[in-house]
């Protein structure tokens, strides 16, 4: 029997890093949130990413800080955070720029479902 019940009851957006990054976009439809901790506009996006990350089942939502991951926020020229890109079986389909309100965000990943 599994104790560990809470981390299956709260499904949190996962941070990755480089080395995780082309294993979790390859398969599927994985928006990436690109955000900095120091960042304002991404903290209000933080409970907006998360209620779609348990609303939308199919989909895989990841965050990348792109002050750990300079190298990502580089080859995916982020210029403003936060920055949203939509990949579908590793290729990139869509990006999204600053704070969205969450019925535009779904809207733009049910498109590529």
């Amino acid at each position: 029997m599994n104790t560990n019940k809470n981390q299956e009851d709260e499904k949190m957006a996962k941070i990755i890093n480089s080395i995780e990054f082309n294993d979790t976009i390859k398969e599927g439809v994985v928006v990436v949130d690109f955000f900095a901790t120091w960042c304002g506009p991404c903290k209000m996006l933080a409970p907006v990413f998360e209620e779609l990350n348990e609303e939308l089942e199919d989909v895989n939502f990841v965050k990348v800080d792109i002050d750990q991951s300079m190298d990502l926020a580089q080859k995916f020229r982020i210029v403003s955070v936060p920055t949203m890109k939509i990949f579908k079986d590793g290729q990139e389909v869509d990006t999204l720029m600053g704070f969205m309100p969450k019925e535009a965000i779904k809207s733009k990943v049910e498109a590529h479902l």
